[in-house]
């Protein structure tokens, strides 16, 4: 584990895998000190953010280093929910791209998407991005398109390198996207961001009916779990 600050008002803490670094987050969030702003996790990284005016960068430093000694060995994360997330492949712009990359078909690849499970290991971006990690070795080593479109559709779901992801909101962007989801995944007006970091989100196909029927809902929190 190493801290390194990150201005007067944060730090942040790198472990070596990104399960123990969920796990922390959880720790340092239950613990809840009074000078505690916000905790993000990020792949094997955790931000902490702390008011200033309670308390100094180098206390903070101390009080995460006895946090992580006393965290118990297998300490684990906040329980994940578990996302089940349409698809339409039929909507893809870079299906070709991908199978000339990869040597695989277009329904091998659809295939290998949907049997996985992948975990959100980043929430960045734009507000809501979810990167999900990570994809089965066939499909890794996509790189990013040569040139970025300059408008990626909402519910676009792109994949590059080892990562696949959800576009929440038109933007310009360089991953090639292979199908589309129906679903809202953010509402930025009303403050509404389903997915967290350690969730872990599986991909359904579904045709160009179903994502008609479904078009505009929101994806919803699993009832079994809270928000």
């Amino acid at each position: 584990m190493t801290i390194t600050p990150l201005g007067d008002q944060a730090a942040i803490v790198y472990f070596a895998d990104e399960s123990t670094a969920v796990a922390f987050a959880a720790t340092v969030r239950a613990s809840n000190p009074a000078w505690l702003f916000d905790v993000v996790p990020a792949y094997a990284s955790v931000g902490v953010f702390f008011d200033a005016d309670q308390i100094q960068l180098p206390v903070v430093i101390e009080w995460l280093k006895a946090a992580a000694k006393t965290m118990p060995r297998h300490a684990v994360a906040t329980p994940s929910r578990q996302f089940v997330i349409p698809v339409c492949y039929e909507r893809q712009l870079d299906l070709a791209n991908v199978a000339d990359v990869t040597g695989l078909t277009a329904e091998q690849i659809i295939t290998l998407h949907t049997n996985t499970e992948f975990t959100v290991y980043a929430i960045g971006f734009v507000p809501g991005f979810p990167y999900l990690g990570y994809l089965p070795e066939p499909l890794r080593g996509v790189p990013r398109l040569a040139t970025p479109r300059l408008r990626v559709e909402p519910g676009s779901v792109g994949l590059t390198g080892k990562q696949t992801a959800i576009y929440p909101l038109p933007r310009p962007g360089g991953w090639n996207i292979i199908g589309r989801t129906p679903l809202a995944i953010v509402d930025v007006a009303d403050g509404y961001f389903p997915l967290r970091v350690g969730d872990h989100v599986q991909f359904q196909r579904i045709d160009e009916a179903e994502y008609t029927r479904l078009e505009g809902e929101r994806l919803l929190v699993p009832a079994n779990h809270p928000t």
